[in-house]
């Protein structure tokens, strides 16, 4: 009898380890087969573009692109700078593009920006350097800066006849009108290092703190920086303007936030169009008020054709092996995708 009931036992609580057991892995296959619906869901809400608008454009170097510009003389005619010293020129509207060597004390200069009013062309980048041309390109030269500019040049905008304006990675701004022999201050004090600045045509700017915890509204009237701290857990990765006084704000996690009152601080409520791998989204652009492009890690390329509201996804070019770090319009039928390891894009499409 005590055997028995020892086996008994034994048997009840293998059992029970059984059933357990069973639970546990449907359990786990229950959260694994919800996982995989929302990420299929996900996709269902982000339908692929039909026509991807969009070539590659061989180039015969492996930098990083960083910003691209045309003369006001030619629309046909453009920079492009980058890093390691990248100097672009094309003169047949971005279809083929010829390196130039910087003949700079420093040929391996971290170039962030070019601007260009008619034929009068500003580049700036760091350490601490500014070229100038009045040619349209033909020839550079280089303004040396003085050790006293807090920060390094980020970002310039060429104004008209002798005239820029340029910021620095920690919000100091500057503005010339004799080609950059001396500099007037435009804000007072400096906000600390930011990631980088966006500018409206009207002088205003908006910039992100580096952490992206917070972010800055330049007012040309004020001539001050005003602070606002971000109104989502995500943090700020990039921000930047559109047309009719709209502003776009792109968060970590790939979340997307609009305004068309960004003097208040209010924005509408973050969106998610799609599951963004790698950095998430790393810059936007309007083509028109209608059409919003948005690019980021993994060659992530989505569109909006109704100014925010629907969006698809170019799945067709993620095979190109590179971050998209910034698009650009310079006109609404001529833009451009700028990336790592030498990657270029260009619009080939109708709005």
């Amino acid at each position: 009898m005590g055997g028995s009931g020892y086996l008994v036992f034994d048997l009840t609580e293998s059992v029970c380890l059984s059933v357990d057991r069973y639970f546990d892995g449907w359990i786990m296959l229950k959260r694994f087969l919800m996982v995989a619906l929302a990420f299929f869901l996900m996709a269902a809400g982000l339908p692929n573009m039909r026509v991807v608008e969009w070539q590659v454009v061989d180039l015969p170097i492996q930098n990083t692109l960083l910003d691209i510009a045309f003369t006001g003389t030619d629309a046909n005619h453009g920079w492009i700078v980058g890093d390691k010293g990248t100097l672009l020129e094309t003169r047949d509207g971005g279809v083929n593009w010829q390196p130039h060597t910087l003949e700079t004390s420093n040929p391996d200069y971290y170039l962030t920006s070019v601007s260009f009013a008619g034929d009068e062309g500003w580049i700036v980048g760091e350490p601490k350097v500014l070229l100038h041309t009045e040619d349209g390109g033909s020839h550079w030269s280089q303004i040396i800066l003085s050790s006293k500019l807090p920060g390094e040049p980020l970002k310039v905008t060429a104004l008209g006849s002798h005239s820029a304006e340029m910021v620095s990675n920690v919000g100091a701004i500057y503005r010339t009108q004799d080609d950059g022999k001396t500099w007037k201050a435009m804000v007072a004090d400096s906000i600390g290092v930011i990631k980088n600045v966006a500018r409206r045509e009207d002088g205003a700017y908006l910039a992100v703190s580096s952490r992206g915890s917070f972010y800055f509204l330049y007012s040309p009237a004020s001539q001050a920086w005003k602070p606002f701290p971000r109104e989502s857990s995500r943090r700020i990765q990039n921000m930047g303007f559109g047309p009719d006084g709209i502003a776009w704000k792109l968060n970590q996690g790939a979340e997307i936030t609009l305004t068309d009152d960004v003097e208040s601080g209010h924005w509408n409520k973050g969106i998610r169009p799609g599951k963004a791998l790698s950095f998430g989204y790393l810059g936007a652009a309007y083509q028109d008020p209608q059409n919003l492009w948005v690019v980021g890690g993994s060659a992530l390329l989505i569109h909006s054709p109704d100014g925010g509201k629907t969006w698809e996804q170019a799945r067709k070019i993620s095979n190109v092996p590179a971050n998209f770090y910034t698009i650009s319009f310079p006109q609404p039928q001529k833009g451009f995708i700028l990336g790592q390891n030498g990657t270029l894009l260009r619009y080939a499409g109708n709005a």
